[in-house]
């Protein structure tokens, strides 16, 4: 796929994430996913190593159940044939700790036969872990 193509698959898994269609984004990763938040920490339920697409519902059924996201925002993308990062800007509430918090995240998407294969995403850990609650 072209890298405009790439763009593409990811502005839609954006808004199927802000829809919350799990689904539409399942259809568009690979069976064997490898999807990971690069967090060295258990401070997040969604942080940690996810491989198929049980466990990619799984992260973002994790993300639902602890925090309720107030924005949602793509700033930036780069592109290639087999690669898109992206910078958003991100803010959220803890579900019981109500605190809130804002953010950049960084989105790596490697792609394979036009579908997601590899993501890695980073955040601010220390403010994820100060929302919710830790």
């Amino acid at each position: 796929m072209s890298a405009d193509g790439n763009v593409e698959t990811i502005k839609k898994v954006y808004e199927a994430f802000g829809r919350g269609d799990v689904d539409a984004i399942l259809a568009v990763v690979t069976d064997d996913v490898d999807w990971s938040a690069d967090a060295n920490s258990d401070a997040a339920p969604w942080y940690g190593q996810r491989t198929g697409k049980d466990e990619v519902a799984r992260f973002f059924h994790d993300i639902a159940g602890a925090v309720d996201v107030r924005e949602f925002t793509p700033l930036a993308f780069a592109a290639s044939d087999s690669e898109v990062m992206a910078l958003i800007r991100f803010g959220m509430a803890g579900k019981e700790s109500g605190r809130e918090g804002s953010m950049h995240l960084h989105h790596y998407f490697r792609f394979r036969n036009g579908k997601i294969e590899y993501y890695r995403g980073s955040e601010d850990t220390a403010q994820t872990a100060a929302v919710l609650g830790g």
